[in-house]
């Protein structure tokens, strides 16, 4: 048997499983996620697979350590930034506020043209109590990506304003 084909034989199995997700069969959709990562454990797209689906479940708490597992194993960039999201998120929801801004800040950091970062970072230090920054994030993003006449014609005093708050 080709030593390659068993190392990717999981992939159409993961397909069809996230297939079953979008056809309604969520129920079911874990246990065959964690059945398939019993086979093959340290395949990043399916920890993060699973924890894209305890996220969708409200299990953020068990979710944050798959996100953890599947950015340790390695996914490719387009994973990797949602992965953070997911990651960063579910620490926030999970109470870890503190861990969740740093993960996200991070993620800014390595991602810079993902402007999707922002408003998760801006609900993290708003849960962290950090509500200044939080405003701030969120005005500097909607300065930097809104198309609108009015917020462009106003976006040096916006932003003006932002780093003015306490």
């Amino acid at each position: 048997m080709d030593p390659f084909a068993a190392a990717t034989d999981w992939k159409p199995v993961l397909d069809a499983i996230v297939g079953s997700r979008h056809g309604g069969q969520v129920e079911t959709v874990l246990k065959r996620l964690r059945d398939l990562d019993a086979k093959h454990p340290h395949v990043a797209e399916i920890a993060f697979q699973i924890a894209w689906t305890l996220d969708t479940f409200d299990r953020p708490a068990e979710a944050a350590p798959e996100y953890e597992r599947a950015l340790a194993l390695g996914l490719p960039p387009n994973d990797h930034a949602n992965a953070l999201v997911g990651l960063g998120n579910c620490l926030r929801l999970a109470g870890q506020t503190a861990r969740a801004v740093q993960v996200l800040e991070n993620a800014r950091a390595q991602f810079p043209d993902n402007v999707e970062f922002a408003p998760y970072l801006a609900l993290a230090q708003h849960a962290a109590g950090n509500h200044a920054d939080a405003v701030r994030t969120l005005i500097d993003v909607l300065a930097e990506t809104s198309e609108d006449i009015g917020i462009a014609a106003h976006q040096r005093a916006l932003r003006y304003q932002a780093s003015r708050l306490a």
